[in-house]
């Protein structure tokens, strides 16, 4: 079964439009736990920035309180996180790169370049018993990396593929390249995550991606959620990822 993992992030952008510096506000990143996890969903995503530009320190350790399912924790390889994770104990960590001038995350970690931090990370976190992904381009020497690193599973970055959806063409070759690096993960041992740009349109097109366990997926389910409510726009995402074969 191909789980989802909702990222909620985005549920705290739309409180901070309105509340940024305040202790409190609306909508609540708790409650969009509860109401997604009651839903179906499989998991929790949030990723606390550098610059908590949505997610705040108090909205983390609320979150893993609140979490019945299991935390992915997404994050920079910096001092900081680390320190905040070994503490906050998700069950999952994905680390991903960050540019403060970025809207959304641009593009995957480059792993071959540092392979050494990030090995040093993958191993303190696998030791405090956090699962460890990189969140990573579907490229070849980035996946020989990442085995390298000792990490036990990557999140394909699907951001291309989005973008190129509306082209034959280009979809068809995002497709490959993403079918392409999950034989490659699968084959060095590695578990198989997805995400970016993963939409209600879209995400069947990636039946064709063999080996995935789990998709991470935030704007379009709370862009759905607006107008017809969080527990739906989960549900209805749901459905669309059924009947998917591993493979």
């Amino acid at each position: 079964m191909l789980k989802l993992g909702v990222n909620i992030d985005h549920v705290a952008t739309v409180r901070e439009a309105r509340y940024r510096g305040q202790t409190q506000g609306e909508p609540c990143p708790v409650e969009a736990v509860r109401i997604t996890e009651t839903a179906g969903a499989h998991g929790i995503t949030a990723h606390l920035r550098e610059d908590r530009r949505h997610i705040q320190d108090r909205d983390i350790w609320a979150i893993r309180e609140a979490v019945t399912t299991r935390l992915n924790f997404e994050m920079a390889n910096t001092a900081e996180m680390i320190d905040i994770a070994t503490r906050l104990k998700p069950e999952a960590v994905c680390l991903v790169p960050e540019n403060r001038a970025e809207v959304t995350t641009e593009g995957g970690l480059n792993v071959a370049g540092q392979i050494d931090a990030i090995t040093a990370t993958a191993q303190a976190l696998g030791q405090a018993g956090i699962e460890v992904s990189l969140f990573i381009d579907p490229d070849p020497e980035q996946i020989e990396a990442t085995a390298r690193t000792g990490s036990p599973f990557i999140e394909l970055h699907t951001g291309a593929f989005a973008e190129a959806y509306d082209d034959k063409a280009g979809r068809a070759a995002e497709i490959e390249r993403l079918a392409k690096a999950a034989e490659q993960a699968k084959a060095l041992g590695i578990g198989v995550n997805a995400g970016h740009g993963i939409n209600y349109e879209n995400v069947r097109a990636l039946f064709a991606v063999p080996h995935l366990n789990e998709l991470n997926i935030g704007h379009s389910i709370v862009s759905r959620a607006i107008t017809v409510g969080l527990g739906q726009a989960t549900g209805e995402m749901l459905e669309q990822m059924a009947g998917y074969d591993a493979g």
